[in-house]
């Protein structure tokens, strides 16, 4: 497959809370939950567990690419979970992501989401497959007291963290890769383009798929200076993610076919 990515932090921000890793067969993309303030029982901060939660989804993948996602994911929280023994993982507020994987596997794209990150599929016939978790969305109340209650319990919502059990509560679907034209990756600063500006996933799709993963930031950030103070419930800007992939091999490097006509204006790569 073909990969490509881009990842910016919040203009209000100056750590990005958010982390993006891929290879020519996967992309990982990771939301660090916004610390709530509570005490957590971690030293480490939000940034900290989406890098080190990342970085070891994509060791886990790469070690054992036959494993089924949840399973994988699973395993890549109980490696991270290692890494910081002295932190509390019963703690309900420990630092937190969402998660979106797209793995392909034995001629299939497989999709993991945990929390409010989405994998957007367009098929080659034009339709769009979202795969997105909305449990968060539901919940009966949002002040940060009812959200650390909720957090990862049944009937509330679940986040990768310090729980293994988290991840056996993602969403997955497996789609045959003959019929894909492109998939997409994104956190939740970027899918606000469809769930807040009014965008179609096609659009957000075309866009990326012309000018690459950083216009769909570039757009977000232009229709969020563009609301008025007062219209929009919590941050105005957030994390931005984006991971675009079609299927197929990429190029070989250093090969360049000649056609009649061309003119070189640099030399042959050997």
């Amino acid at each position: 497959m073909q990969i490509s990515h881009t990842s910016e932090a919040s203009p209000d921000t100056a750590a990005n809370e958010d982390f993006v890793i891929a290879s020519e067969r996967f992309a990982v993309v990771l939301d660090g939950a916004t610390d709530s303030g509570l005490p957590n029982g971690c030293v480490h901060g939000v940034a900290w567990l989406a890098g080190r939660l990342g970085a070891q989804s994509a060791a886990v993948l790469v070690a054992e690419p036959e494993l089924e996602l949840r399973a994988a994911l699973r395993r890549a929280i109980v490696n991270t979970r290692a890494l910081h023994p002295d932190c509390d993982p019963t703690n309900p507020n420990a630092p937190s992501a969402t998660v979106a994987v797209a793995r392909e596997r034995d001629g299939r794209l497989d999709c993991l989401v945990l929390a409010d990150a989405a994998v957007v599929v367009q098929h080659r016939d034009g339709e769009v497959t979202v795969l997105t978790d909305d449990r968060v969305d539901r919940l009966p109340a949002y002040d940060r007291e009812s959200v650390s209650r909720l957090r990862n319990v049944e009937g509330g919502f679940w986040v990768a963290g310090a729980e293994p059990a988290a991840a056996d509560q993602a969403l997955t679907t497996s789609l045959p890769l003959a019929g894909i034209r492109r998939f997409l990756l994104v956190s939740d600063g970027v899918s606000r383009l469809v769930e807040r500006f009014g965008w179609g996933w096609r659009d957000v799709l075309d866009l990326v798929e012309k000018q690459g993963p950083a216009a769909a930031v570039r757009a977000v950030r232009e229709a969020e200076r563009a609301m008025p103070e007062g219209s929009f419930r919590g941050k105005r800007h957030d994390d931005a993610t984006a991971a675009f992939g079609t299927p197929g091999p990429p190029p070989r490097p250093g090969i360049v076919r000649w056609r009649p006509g061309t003119t070189w204006t640099r030399p042959f790569a050997a």
